[in-house]
């Protein structure tokens, strides 16, 4: 049996991806082998081919998360067996195969497709920690939500008014911020145009965000923070905008909390985040509760159009790949 996978061997542009033959993969302990339906695409994948995402080395496959069906079990394996549906986050998932951490891999319900499953492990992963794990979001609260038209940012908005809290969300084009009301957004901003804190102010009759999901950067900190509610928490979950953020330390005086996060180092991410996820959410999506936001599918194949498509930030949701090799 051969697999074969998006390969890069040196950083750059769309091009510099090369579907290649590669050796099957083999499950060492704790881990499984999956054949790919389908895979996600995120973002931060473009910045890794780019090589300008921190810690990437050459060469690599391409991908984040997946969803298939298990080939292989490695020793220890307890929860998964030969034949199982499953997703989860997954290095080198734009292939043919791939090996899954048992720890990371959850069931995929009868009720969700490939495709489904394939929209989920990244953005609603990063979503859940951000929102549940760390930024303990309660019913009444005010959360606003950079990037809304995004994997995460669509994820983050049910999560949010699944807990009760009212919901608001910021991205670059006014069509998002529709169609982010039109999802159930009690308020959209275009962060381009508007005045954010005298706007949200004035949403939240003067109280402020008591819950504010931060990832694109320097061109709308200032905004979020003014835009904050006393005892507010920041969580800061991505850089999508560039990693220096500067702020006054007049935030003390509202006792800000800035609670920064990767679900990739998280000591938490695992016992808590993974826990609580496989409890409460998947079962949420199997109901019909949760439900990925996916933009587009397209094939396999098509990997450097879907990049442009990440590339142009035109998309709301997710575009997922169908594994045609």
């Amino acid at each position: 049996m051969k697999a074969y996978g998006w390969n890069v061997a040196e950083f750059g542009g769309p091009e510099t991806m090369q579907w290649c033959e590669m050796p099957l993969p083999v499950p060492g302990r704790g881990q499984l082998r999956v054949r790919v339906h389908a895979s996600g695409i995120n973002f931060a994948e473009t910045r890794m081919r780019a090589g300008t995402y921190s810690g990437q080395e050459l060469p690599f496959v391409m991908g984040m998360e997946s969803a298939g069906v298990v080939e292989a079990v490695g020793e220890g394996v307890k929860d998964f067996a030969v034949g199982d549906r499953v997703f989860g986050r997954a290095r080198g998932s734009h292939a043919t195969h791939v090996l899954f951490d048992a720890l990371h891999t959850l069931p995929l319900p009868d009720s969700l497709d490939f495709v489904q499953g394939a929209a989920i492990p990244v953005g609603w992963l990063t979503a859940w920690h951000a929102l549940v794990t760390v930024g303990r979001a309660r019913t009444g609260e005010r959360v606003l939500i950079e990037a809304i038209a995004s994997s995460v940012g669509s994820a983050a908005l049910q999560i949010a008014k699944w807990q009760g809290c009212w919901v608001a969300g910021t991205a670059s084009r006014d069509d998002k911020c529709a169609r982010s009301r039109a999802s159930g957004a009690d308020a959209a901003y275009n962060y381009k145009t508007a005045q954010l804190a005298e706007e949200i102010m004035r949403d939240t009759a003067g109280h402020g965000i008591d819950v504010g999901l931060m990832t694109i950067g320097e061109e709308t900190a200032a905004s979020l923070f003014d835009s904050m509610a006393y005892e507010g928490r920041i969580v800061m979950y991505g850089s999508t905008g560039g990693r220096q953020v500067c702020f006054n330390l007049n935030i003390g005086t509202r006792n800000l909390q800035l609670l920064a996060m990767s679900i990739s180092t998280s000591a938490r991410f695992v016992p808590e985040t993974m826990r609580s996820f496989r409890e409460v959410a998947v079962p949420g999506f199997a109901n019909g509760t949760f439900k990925a936001v996916i933009d587009k599918t397209l094939p396999m194949s098509a990997l450097v159009e879907a990049h442009a498509m990440v590339d142009s930030r035109t998309h709301y949701g997710k575009i997922v790949l169908v594994n045609d090799f």
